[in-house]
């Protein structure tokens, strides 16, 4: 498996921008279809989106779709997380996470996952 270290959160004002960042370890990382969930307070974790190991596909949550964007830089180990027009409700706990095979967006199909990085979104 893959360890997996996110960064980039942050305190933003609504209407701001960050970019979250997914840094892996291990060789196989090109392998890896990649994902980033995030769990608010009080909820559970949910699914925001999704690249295959290749990069030629992507899946967004209904939620963050037009305003998030999701890439990889395989040369780099590095998996991206561009969140524009961010909204309060998209305050959480955002969670990077890899599985070794295709494109999925169940938390329960991804068996490595970083320690997750806070993003707030002031109104």
């Amino acid at each position: 498996q893959v360890q997996l270290v996110e960064s980039g959160g942050g305190l933003v004002q609504a209407g701001g921008s960050l970019r979250l960042s997914c840094a892996a370890s291990g060789r196989t990382f090109s392998s890896y279809a990649m994902g980033w969930f995030r769990q608010g307070p009080g909820k559970e974790r949910e699914f925001v989106a999704a690249i295959t190991w290749s990069g030629d596909r992507t899946n967004y949550a209904d939620s963050v779709k037009g305003r998030f964007t999701i890439s990889r830089d395989n040369a780099k180990n590095t998996v991206y997380l561009q969140m524009n027009s961010l909204k309060p409700e998209d305050t959480a706990v955002y969670y990077c996470a890899g599985r070794y095979g295709g494109i999925a967006t169940i938390p329960n199909y991804f068996g490595s996952w970083g320690q997750g990085t806070q993003v707030t979104v002031s109104s």
